[in-house]
């Protein structure tokens, strides 16, 4: 028989605090780039923005945005997908 914890970090395959990787696509267009930093900084204090990459698509239409992130608890990680999933700007985030 087995039992839950009540730790719900022991629940997880991420192993907390932990840098972890999101990618958040948008339109190209001024500002899209200050949105997402400003989404993650608010879940993240730390967030250094010198990590950021960017990649545009072929035609240069839409930015691909790759933020590094502290990961300190899978409720943060949610609400960090939640918030940048629901910003005007954003398209889809991974």
């Amino acid at each position: 028989m087995t039992t839950k914890t009540d730790d719900p970090r022991k629940d997880s395959l991420i192993e907390y605090p932990s840098p972890f990787p999101i990618k958040v696509m948008g339109a190209n267009v001024d500002g899209f780039v200050h949105a997402v930093t400003q989404v993650a900084r608010q879940f993240d204090p730390g967030f250094d923005a010198s990590t950021i990459e960017l990649r545009d698509s072929k035609a240069g239409n839409y930015l691909g945005v790759t933020i590094t992130v502290t990961a300190t608890s899978r409720e943060q990680l949610d609400d960090l997908y939640r918030a940048l999933s629901s910003h005007p700007m954003v398209k889809v985030v991974l």
